[in-house]
This record gives C-alpha cells, sequence and structure tokens, in this order.
C-alpha cells in the first residue's frame, strides 16, 4: 500500500514554537495542522510532512517536445505526471485545476516510484517527466522516483518554476536530467503582482543548473499581451541569458491562453511571439521557438553554424533530420546543442493516458 503522507525534508523550528519550510522562498511559518501556500506541505506534530507522496492527478505518456524540450532526446516518449499544489499563485496558471486544487480527490492516480519506473520501461518511455504542477513541492516523490528510473536507465525531467531554495535545489537537480524552467517574466513588478514570487530566486536557479550541473536546461517564457511583451523587457531578458546561459540554451516563447484568473486578457498573437523570437535571435541566442501556436518554421532547429535546418518540426512531429554523430550537422559538422542520438525517436504527437492500479 502507498503511504501519501511522508516527512518532508528542508524545515527547521523557530522560537515561537511554529516550523519553517524552507523548501522554496515562500519560508511559510506554520502552527500544528496548518499547510504551506503549496498545500502539499504540512505541519504533523513536531514535524514537516509531504501529503501527496505516491499520489498522482494522472499519468500519460507524452511526445518529450510537450514539455517543451526540443534538444533532448527529440522524438522520444516521456512518461509524464504530477500531483497538486503549487508554490507559486500565477494568476494566469494554465494548468489550475491542478496547481490550484485543494482536493484530495484530484489525486486519483497513485504509483510508488519503482512502479513509475517499471511502467515507463514497458511502455519504451526514454524518460519521466515531473510536470503538470511543479515537482519542487513534491522533492521526495521526485527524487526517489529518478533514483528508481536509473535503475532502469530512464531519464529524468523536471518542468519546474524554479522557485527553490539553495539546499533543495542542489539536491533536485542532482538527480534531474533535463529541465525546463519557466522565467514568467524580467520584471520584479511582474512576479510580485501576478506570481507571488519574485525573480531573483528563478534567474539564481538558472544559473546554478547550467553552471554547477549536468542537467540540460531548456527556458520557457509564457508571453502575456500587455505584461511581458514590451520590447524592452523582451531585450534585458534576452541579453541576461546570453551573458548568464551563453547562447545555446534554448527558449521557448509561448502563447497565452486566457485561464484562471486573466480571462479578460486576449490570446498573444502569432505576430507577438515572431518578434519576440526576432529580438532573441538578434541578441545572439542560437535555438529560439514559438510555442501553443502553429509555426513550423520558428518550430524547427537551425545550425548555428551554416544556417542549414536541422530538425523540421510541425508541432510534435518531426520531419527532415539532418544530424549524424550525436547531433553534429550533416553539412558543416558544427555541434548543435543538446542531448542527441544518432536516430530521433518516433513517438510523433501521440498522447497516451495510462492508467496505473496501485500496488500491494
Amino acid at each position: 500500500m502507498i503511504n501519501d503522507t511522508v516527512p518532508g525534508r528542508y524545515w527547521h523550528k523557530l522560537d515561537d514554537g511554529r516550523i519553517q519550510c524552507d523548501l522554496c522562498p515562500r519560508y511559510c511559518h506554520l502552527k500544528e495542522g496548518q499547510r504551506g501556500l503549496c498545500f502539499v506541505r504540512a505541519r504533523q506534530g513536531d514535524q514537516m510532512v509531504s501529503t501527496t507522496y505516491g499520489r498522482s492527478s494522472g499519468f500519460c505518456v507524452d511526445p518529450i517536445e510537450k514539455k517543451p524540450l526540443n534538444h533532448f532526446l527529440p522524438g522520444t516518449p516521456v512518461f509524464s505526471f504530477g500531483t497538486a499544489g503549487c508554490n507559486l499563485a500565477c494568476k494566469f496558471c494554465q494548468n489550475w485545476d491542478i496547481s490550484k486544487s485543494r482536493e484530495i480527490d484530484t489525486l486519483a492516480a497513485s504509483a510508488t516510484p519503482q512502479h513509475i519506473a517499471e511502467t515507463a520501461a514497458r511502455l519504451g518511455c526514454r524518460s519521466v517527466a515531473y510536470t503538470y504542477n511543479d515537482p519542487v513541492i513534491f522533492l521526495e516523490y521526485a527524487v526517489d522516483t529518478a533514483i528508481a528510473c536509473r535503475e532502469h536507465n530512464i531519464k529524468s525531467v523536471a518542468v519546474t518554476a524554479g522557485y527553490i531554495c539553495e539546499e533543495p535545489r542542489r539536491e533536485f537537480f542532482s538527480y534531474m536530467d533535463a529541465a525546463n524552467v519557466d522565467l514568467k517574466a524580467f520584471t520584479e513588478n511582474f512576479y510580485h503582482t501576478l506570481t507571488g514570487g519574485h525573480l531573483q530566486p528563478v534567474l539564481d536557479t538558472l544559473e546554478y543548473i547550467h553552471n554547477e550541473t549536468d542537467c540540460w536546461l531548456e527556458v520557457t517564457t509564457l508571453i502575456i499581451p500587455g505584461q511581458n511583451d514590451t520590447q524592452d523587457e523582451l531585450e534585458r531578458l534576452a541579453a541576461w541569458m546570453m551573458e548568464k546561459l551563453g547562447p545555446d540554451v534554448p527558449l521557448h516563447f509561448s502563447a497565452f491562453h486566457p485561464d484562471y484568473k486573466m480571462t479578460d486578457v486576449p490570446p498573444t498573437p502569432l505576430a507577438t511571439l515572431q518578434r519576440a523570437r526576432r529580438i532573441a535571435l538578434k541578441a545572439g541566442l542560437n535555438y529560439v521557438y514559438v510555442g501553443n501556436v502553429h509555426d513550423p518554421e520558428a518550430d524547427s532547429t537551425y545550425c548555428p553554424g551554416c544556417g542549414k535546418r536541422v530538425i523540421e518540426r510541425d508541432w510534435y512531429e518531426l520531419g527532415e533530420w539532418q544530424l549524424r554523430d550525436g547531433g553534429h550537422c550533416v553539412h558543416c559538422g558544427h555541434q548543435i546543442a543538446g542531448v542527441f542520438e544518432d536516430q530521433p525517436g518516433q513517438w510523433g504527437s501521440r498522447r497516451l493516458p495510462v492508467a496505473m492500479h496501485e500496488q500491494e
């Protein structure tokens, strides 16, 4: 049987009797029976517990490009799952039914880390993604699953907002093979007013992953009309990436769709995404993509050495493949940044829901 409440790491007791959660920069102070803003981490007695261990909002096999990761084992299937709750309070959340859930009934599926690894292997998945809600809040479950996956030669992928403190950041990303981090905007005002968080911890996470780990990194910015789409902000974001992360970290600009508490904001025009992409390319970034819209040209990968298309994408379908020897351009020999094999996977755009039955 799965025990969904397990001891949580990263907390300490305060002089006033409350305990402080040290997992993320919110530093929630909890009395007996209280939960943090994430709703997942709670105080029981004199300790912190994680309340969703082994429980999920659902399991599904996706294309790796959906995470989105364009430079990590392209074309391969990834076994995806999440829990409930989130440590940010984004008013524009696109997965709010999961991330903002306060109902344990949302967690209808269950599986041990070993069960997940075995199922992913049986289904031919090359990786497991911790996604749908932010995996940093179910760190213990994600890390245990990543350990189990390593025994089956299955990689681990984090889809996260990167809002995590220094010590747990070291542990969490030491078990991740790839990550897509949401850089939601490039102003403190946006983070404060629209997410309830702060910008700097996310920048710290991006620099840490890129400079201190072997985890492959890609970045996504959801472009929201009137909120984070000015020329100045996009130029500063691209310049920061060039300076701190270098030209080879892929950047995805994704389209906003009205949802949750921002239904009065229109969808992002394709032209806005294309403008953002031009700005980032002009700044020197080599791999810039658009997402949530149909634009095969901006979805495809081009060689920085000779400019020729080396990976053709149409939504999540791969077409022309012009790489050899683990990611070298067949035209000029330039090494494309990423984790590649000689041939891409053939999973395509399929989405396969998976029913997991609790193991005794």
